[in-house]
């Protein structure tokens, strides 16, 4: 199949396919070093010429390849505590995520959350830390407001991202755990975009064409993840928080 007709049986331009490929395989890349991202990534970034919801449908397959490659070795690692009980928390807000996005103006939701994402990250690049960040009923607040904006912006991970990084523990146990959390949420994140209607066989040939690519940028990002830059980790996924948030926002003014 030629190059053009690709893009059109997948509803894209040539330009747009482009754009597409290059930044699914960078949404890998940062995948397989911090743990998550890349879901924030291709919405913040393709959501110029595709709807949020169809982007989030097709993240969901790239993103369970990607927790298949990276859970591997991690249950070992991960603060399985935190992990669970964010994942309860997640099960109980996501559905209503997705409610309300079926009826909320889906700009002001993300404008919401990607606001509150941002000042949380600026709090923790001044380096403040909030108290009882460990006890139960932060954890499941955190876990909560996971599961809405995933629902609502596709930025789940991030609001998780943020939280284990608040905990401050080693670098290989924040990523691990940020692994083994969307690993188990996204095991049955399916069932919800089902019921929510954001399944089709459309998602499904965009997701079956793209996968390569991001299988690829995973493990290129994983390899980058060795002890050397370890010291680094906690700095650059907070940049990283930080630029998605501002790209996300950007998008919408």
């Amino acid at each position: 199949m030629a190059f053009s007709e690709l893009a059109a049986w997948l509803q894209l331009s040539d330009l747009e396919l482009i754009i597409t490929l290059a930044t699914v395989f960078v949404a890998g890349l940062v995948r397989g070093f911090s743990g998550f991202g890349m879901t924030a990534l291709i919405v913040a970034s393709l959501s110029l010429f595709l709807p949020p919801k169809e982007l989030i449908a097709v993240a969901y397959f790239l993103e369970l390849a990607a927790s298949l490659m990276l859970v591997r070795g991690g249950w070992a690692i991960a603060d399985r505590k935190i992990a669970f009980t964010l994942l309860f928390g997640n099960w109980l807000g996501y559905p209503f995520g997705i409610a309300l996005t079926n009826w909320l103006a889906p700009d002001s939701s993300r404008f919401a959350a990607l606001s509150v994402i941002m000042g949380l990250t600026l709090l923790q690049l001044a380096k403040v830390r909030p108290p009882s960040i460990d006890g139960l009923p932060m954890r499941l607040g955190a876990g909560l407001g996971a599961g809405l904006a995933a629902g609502l912006a596709g930025v789940g991970g991030l609001v998780v991202a943020l939280y284990t990084l608040i905990s401050d523990r080693e670098p290989k146990v924040m990523r691990a755990t940020m692994v083994l959390y969307l690993s188990l949420s996204i095991s049955t994140g399916w069932i919800f975009l089902y019921l929510g209607g954001w399944l089709d066989a459309l998602t499904l040939w965009r997701a079956a064409t793209l996968l390569p690519v991001a299988v690829l940028g995973v493990f290129g990002g994983a390899r980058l993840f060795r002890p050397s830059l370890q010291p680094f980790y906690r700095l650059f996924c907070l940049l990283l928080l930080l630029g998605l948030s501002l790209l996300g926002l950007a998008r919408l003014l």
